[in-house]
């Protein structure tokens, strides 16, 4: 795993009580990062961009954020790893962390969200309103209550488990999916053909991530595995 270079610790302006520095949008979708970014610009917010996690992890270095808000499933590094790596670093810890997301929405993924320092979960669709509310509520809050980091073994298995529960809904979604299409009326099967490509892009990041962390698991604790993992 890629480490996070020192950076300086937040600091605070101690007369209005909000932490200096620009605001992190991590998001890979286009037109998601950029809703994001004009609506907190429109607030006066300085805001920085990245795509993913490896991204956003080089902005930290050189731009202490003074919060980071992300999406969670991700190419080349989720937002659950990014905030674990957060975590790991006595200069970024106390960062507050806004996760984003259309995916991991149950309660189970929430708490393991709050977990990971997550300080609030917006659900997509975004409500543009509500998302500045929050932002503005966790910047004016004052410095964030984190808990202590998770070890390496307790994030890969935790996450693990929210991933191998994501691949089983993703499936029942896009297996319920393809039976509607057989019998959809010829002009509604293009929005549900869009439907079902979402769903198995979203399945096979998934399932790529999953494997990414059996194996990483495997290295951490070679005789713990569950059985018929390799």
């Amino acid at each position: 795993m890629q480490a996070i270079a020192r950076a300086p610790a937040c600091v605070y302006n101690t007369i209005m009580n909000i932490p200096y520095g620009p605001i992190l949008v991590v998001e890979d979708l286009a037109n998601v990062r950029e809703l994001l970014e004009v609506a907190l610009r429109f607030k006066g917010y300085p805001v920085v961009t990245a795509e993913n996690g490896r991204e956003a992890l080089n902005k930290i270095e050189r731009q202490h954020p003074s919060l980071v808000i992300t999406d969670i499933l991700m190419p080349r590094m989720d937002g659950f790893t990014l905030a674990h790596q957060m975590r790991k670093d006595q200069h970024t810890t106390s960062i507050p962390i806004i996760f984003v997301s259309a995916t991991y929405i149950t309660a189970e993924d929430k708490k393991f969200a709050h977990s990971l320092g997550g300080v609030r979960f917006v659900e997509k669709p975004i409500d543009t309103e509500d998302f500045l509310l929050t932002v503005a509520e966790v910047l004016t809050g004052g410095a964030p209550s984190i808990p202590r980091p998770l070890k390496d073994e307790e994030f890969y298995s935790g996450y693990r488990d929210r991933l191998e529960s994501k691949l089983r809904y993703k499936n029942t979604q896009i297996a319920r999916t393809e039976r509607l299409l057989k019998s959809l009326p010829e002009e509604q099967k293009p929005a549900f053909e869009a439907l079902l490509a979402d769903g198995v892009r979203d399945r096979d990041e998934i399932q790529d991530e999953l494997q990414q962390l059996m194996e990483i698991l495997s290295q951490l604790n070679p005789g713990n595995l569950p059985a018929g993992q390799p």
